[in-house]
């Protein structure tokens, strides 16, 4: 039973069989080819028989490999390693089909190679996984053929290996090698210019060409007898705190990514950077209750108990409760923070609605608050109107768009810092946005 599971017709073969029944065919006019018809299917017997002695006359003959990772990184491409080793004696051929996680909904990955006798072949490809959670892959499906290409033999490896997709990890990397080599300025990232100097004194050094001649040191260089300024440093285990929010506004998808995704990727990206500054870093994420809440602590190894906490959050269909957001940062945050807000509004009435909760949190602490554009608006309103209808949609998108704007200038006349950014620019400008109030010394 376990060889016929295995068993399949090469396609070639059934080219074969339509040339002995043509043979057959013709030979009812000329009798002569009767004789060849026979001939032929002599020769596909032995052929038959001979290729599956080839393929079924040992075992273990050829293996397969696929060489998953522990954790995927979210809405980010993930190769997929595969490796095959060919033990036979002879060149084959080999069709890959792997199975798979239902969340791809992709059923025609194939894969085709030749691997010359006793060889090894290696490959990958990518997926790109747009929500976080478990994926489990199927079986990884190698049919193998010989030369001869008359039957295949199906070999099946590693059913059901899991793996756990998580917040970006990827692009946590990415953001953190930025920040060391200093070339934040090609991705967007702005060069600030340090208006006085923070609280923090670093250390007392001689005078080099450049050197603000305001922190010059008087009393050092009069005891040494040449110029000594004290040098500076950004103040750092400051409180900083990633606020979700997690109600239905976050469930809108772009580019089949969540905006609580976008959200919970940029907040693992920042809080790297952030903990590499020395700073404390927390997270908190509501709806119509307080979800999750992790207090600001300065340990690089805190960064994997943020990672498994943004990995659990997830939407709710609930409006989110910013009273209740306020009491819990009156009752747990007592130190003066940053705090970056992740929300969304669609309308400028929904803003009002909650901005006196966001006025009080903003006077004990410096608020971030961060809005998402509507993308697709924004190609909406570019494209030429050719008829009524498409002015009317213009019309309507250009309205929603200066709601945007709106809200910005809401926030602001009540001090509320804010950040307006396309979904896949929202790393980028929350990592910019926090760098320059470090640099300014707002807190």
């Amino acid at each position: 039973m376990k060889f016929l599971k295995s068993l399949y017709i090469h396609k070639q073969f059934y080219y074969y069989i339509g040339l002995a029944s043509l043979c057959f065919l013709v030979s009812y006019w000329v009798p002569v080819f009767f004789t060849v018809a026979c001939i032929v299917v002599l020769i596909l017997v032995v052929l038959f028989i001979l290729d599956l002695s080839l393929l079924y006359g040992k075992t273990d003959r050829f293996k397969a490999r696929r060489l998953l990772p522990d954790k995927f990184s979210n809405s980010d491409p993930n190769p997929v390693p595969i490796s095959l080793i060919n033990r036979y004696g002879f060149k084959t051929h080999v069709d890959v089909i792997d199975e798979l996680p239902k969340q791809f909904q992709k059923r025609d990955f194939s894969y085709q190679v030749n691997i010359a006798p006793q060889q090894y072949h290696d490959f990958q490809y990518l997926v790109r996984p747009v929500d976080r959670g478990e994926y489990v892959f199927g079986h990884l499906n190698v049919y193998v053929s010989s030369p001869l290409k008359m039957v295949k033999r199906k070999y099946q490896y590693q059913k059901d290996q899991m793996v756990m997709v998580y917040p970006s990890i990827i692009q946590m990397q990415k953001y953190d090698f930025l920040a060391i080599s200093n070339h934040l300025t090609e991705f967007g990232f702005k060069k600030i210019r340090r208006i006085g100097h923070t609280s923090e004194f670093e250390q007392i050094k001689e005078y080099v060409k450049g050197d603000d001649f305001r922190t010059v040191n008087w009393k050092a260089t009069a005891k040494v007898g040449q110029l000594m300024v004290n040098q500076y440093q950004d103040e750092k285990s400051q409180p900083i705190y990633s606020i979700i929010d997690t109600g239905r506004v976050m469930k809108m998808p772009f580019n089949e990514l969540k905006l609580l995704d976008y959200a919970i990727n940029s907040a693992l990206a920042f809080s790297n950077v952030a903990l590499k500054k020395h700073d404390k870093v927390g997270l908190l994420s509501f709806s119509k209750q307080i979800e999750t809440f992790l207090p600001a602590v300065n340990k690089i190894t805190y960064l994997n108990k943020i990672l498994e906490t943004l990995y659990n959050i997830d939407t709710q269909f609930s409006e989110a409760d910013f009273g209740l957001l306020y009491a819990q940062l009156k009752r747990k945050v007592t130190q003066r923070s940053f705090l970056f807000l992740y929300t969304n509004f669609e309308h400028i009435s929904a803003l009002k609605r909650q901005l006196p909760y966001l006025q009080a949190i903003s006077k004990k602490h410096m608020l971030v608050v961060i809005l998402f554009k509507n993308t697709e608006l924004d190609t909406l309103i570019e494209t030429n109107a050719e008829d009524l209808q498409t002015i009317y949609h213009k019309t309507i998108a250009e309205k929603f768009a200066f709601e945007k704007r709106l809200m910005v200038k809401e926030l602001q006349k009540y001090g509320i810092q804010c950040i307006l950014t396309a979904p896949e620019d929202l790393t980028i400008n929350t990592i910019n946005k926090y760098l320059e109030i470090k640099a300014r010394g707002l807190l």
